[in-house]
């Protein structure tokens, strides 16, 4: 598959050591990430996803709660820089947010799409330059996942077991082999780590 504008596709997101993105109590429960993520490795993490990333694609839910939270730290002057960093990359850079029920983008810079993530993707990295991050969006990354169409895993590992809650890696995902090019381990014993697609 031949890629014109070698723009990559990267997804960040976290997971508990047994491999969850939330608890047992659901899509809202993060109480085994909290003690996490603001710590030193977490935040240098978060600034290294953002870098290379020109267009940032999110589902619905995800795109509620930034656009929510991260502009108002973008004005924030007390604010710690990463997070001033990320909070105005988020707010200027080229959102898509996928969705069957807005109609509309709430948001400036946005534009809403009612497609599946594999064909947005496609669509994406035939156009333009810079990363297209896929950001802590689940419901985008198994679908890519399963497509074979990520270039970089950006994850952070917090060492609690949830014993509950969605799982990343799903069975019956194709075989695939990846390439550690960063790890970074936390005084917490969170592990900030970037996986490279091996193609």
């Amino acid at each position: 598959m031949t890629n014109p504008t070698g723009r990559r596709v990267t997804a960040n997101l976290s997971l508990t050591l047994d491999g969850r993105y939330n608890g047992p109590g659901g899509p809202s429960d993060f109480g085994a990430f909290a003690p996490y993520v603001t710590t030193e490795v977490a935040r240098d993490h978060m600034t290294r996803i953002w870098e290379g990333a020109t267009t940032a694609l999110l589902g619905r839910l995800n795109a509620e709660g930034f656009m929510g939270y991260w502009p108002s730290v973008a004005d924030d002057e007390n604010a710690d820089p990463r997070d001033r960093g990320y909070a105005k990359w988020l707010v200027d850079t080229d959102k898509v947010v996928l969705s069957t029920t807005l109609t509309q983008a709430p948001w400036e810079r946005t534009r809403v799409v009612s497609a599946p993530a594999t064909d947005v993707v496609t669509e994406l990295k035939s156009t333009g330059e810079g990363d297209i991050l896929v950001n802590s969006s689940a419901s985008i990354i198994k679908p890519l996942l399963s497509a074979d169409l990520l270039d970089r895993l950006y994850l952070m590992i917090f060492p609690e077991i949830a014993g509950g809650g969605q799982r990343l890696f799903d069975d019956g995902l194709p075989a695939t082999k990846w390439t550690l090019s960063h790890q970074h381990t936390g005084e917490l014993g969170e592990m900030a780590m970037v996986y490279d697609r091996a193609r």
